[in-house]
């Protein structure tokens, strides 16, 4: 079983106490802290990736506010979060309904759908941001023309270098560029660039460099898959390219751990969140539990570049990491749920996030992330042009059922493309029109 962090926030005092937190309150038995009256507000965040700092500036604001309050915030794990979110934001006499949310982007359109979400009207749209919003994560947060989930922080893909590693090779500026340095840097035991079989999300932006796309709907509601297209193909044999000549990576490898081939100083390339910089960074010999990383070896001179397009100064998009939140349908205090919300959107909170490494769900404030930094610049550049899966609530079956790595796998294995982005546009036209067309 996980072991949860829970905060609770005495709000009256404007004091954040750290409390234990039973197995209960991420879905399970119900926990010590339901049962409360409906002058408690609920915040759920996804995983650790929220800073203290931004906590603390939550829980304070909300407590100068409304000083009568109590505010209880709670991480829940990443594993199985669309499970329990559903669990929960359905309510029951036995549960108490969590009033704001965080979701990864490609999971809202699961709940939006289900009606487990409040609709943001146009006027909330507004003062929450409005057009400064990332457009992407808007489009994400949105079924069936109505808007239920807003852009909460974006960590875009960026390629990992060391310069020790580069040597005296020019960094790259196109994408053929890139294909072509990694496959002459690869020899028997080091890769040019790390391209695991199953990496899809490092796969994808070849696909809609050259042209293809995943899924688009048509007029009658439809779906018509991509990556057979003639763009498509072309991404696909790009891909393929990297994979079977620049890398060494497993075929059946979905590319979690890039962080022991890159400290190994086997990988001269690699693609990931640039929140992979800080384990990359960390001590070799690391306290606690903490991850070994190569900090005072190809962590010292690590670098990043956004993905380069098809011509020099262009950037290729990228598959948009990061997440949106939402007030809950059945919030029992749905007016102080968007008081939260105003908090988590505003200036201020925004602005801790990007100091801290994440690119805010506002625009305008994309400047407070440190530009001098050529890692956190090259984050917040691919975000301009980062791209999410299709806003449907059935591309969860897609995921679900690892159609798109097993595709890119079969690549990896050596497999004609042309054929692969056939059979997966069937798989993916038959799962997602299932029900609309026939």
């Amino acid at each position: 079983m996980k072991k949860k962090i829970c905060l609770l926030v005495a709000a009256t005092a404007a004091v954040s106490i750290l409390v234990g937190c039973s197995p209960g309150a991420a879905g399970g038995e119900p926990s010590a802290s339901e049962g409360r009256d409906p002058t408690t507000v609920r915040v759920w965040l996804a995983g650790q990736d929220t800073p203290q700092a931004a906590i603390d500036h939550l829980t304070e604001t909300f407590a100068e506010r409304h000083p009568d309050v109590e505010l209880l915030v709670e991480r829940q794990s990443w594993s199985g979060l669309v499970e329990v979110l559903t669990d929960r934001l359905s309510g029951g006499s036995h549960r108490v309904v969590p009033d704001v949310v965080e979701m990864g982007n490609t999971q809202v359109a699961a709940l939006d759908a289900g009606g487990l979400l409040a609709a943001i009207t146009p006027e909330q749209y507004e003062e929450l941001g409005g057009d400064d919003l990332l457009p992407g994560f808007v489009e994400a947060g949105t079924y069936d023309g109505v808007l239920y989930a807003l852009p909460y922080y974006a960590g875009s893909r960026v390629i990992f270098y060391s310069e020790q590693l580069l040597g005296d090779r020019p960094v790259p500026e196109t994408l053929d560029e890139l294909v072509d340095t990694a496959v002459e840097m690869r020899t028997g035991e080091f890769s040019g660039m790390w391209m695991p079989g199953r990496d899809w999300y490092s796969a994808l932006p070849f696909i809609w460099e050259n042209g293809g796309y995943v899924a688009r709907q048509r007029d009658d509601g439809t779906w018509d898959a991509g990556f057979s297209s003639p763009g498509g193909i072309r991404g696909m044999e790009q891909v393929q390219r990297l994979m079977t000549s620049a890398s060494n990576a497993p075929a059946g490898d979905d590319g979690t751990n890039l962080v022991v081939p890159f400290c190994a100083g086997i990988a001269g390339f690699v693609s990931a969140p640039t929140w992979l910089r800080w384990e990359i960074q960390a001590p070799e010999e690391p306290e606690g539990d903490g991850a070994p990383g190569c900090a005072s070896t190809y962590g010292k001179d690590l670098r990043a570049i956004p993905l380069p397009g098809s011509e020099p100064g262009e950037v290729a998009p990228v598959f948009a990491g990061g997440s949106n939140i939402a007030m809950a349908e059945e919030s029992a205090n749905p007016e102080l749920a968007y008081e939260v919300m105003r908090i988590m959107l505003g200036d201020g909170y925004q602005t801790i996030l990007a100091e801290n490494g994440l690119i805010p769900g506002r625009r305008s404030l994309a400047d407070a992330v440190d530009q001098s930094d050529p890692i956190a610049a090259a984050g917040v550049a691919a975000a301009q042009r980062a791209r999410l899966t299709p806003a449907t609530p059935k591309w969860g079956d897609i995921e679900d059922h690892g159609i798109i790595p097993a595709a890119f796998a079969r690549l990896a294995s050596g497999a004609d493309p042309a054929q692969v982005a056939k059979d997966l546009d069937a798989q993916i036209e038959s799962m997602l029109n299932w029900r609309l067309d026939g």
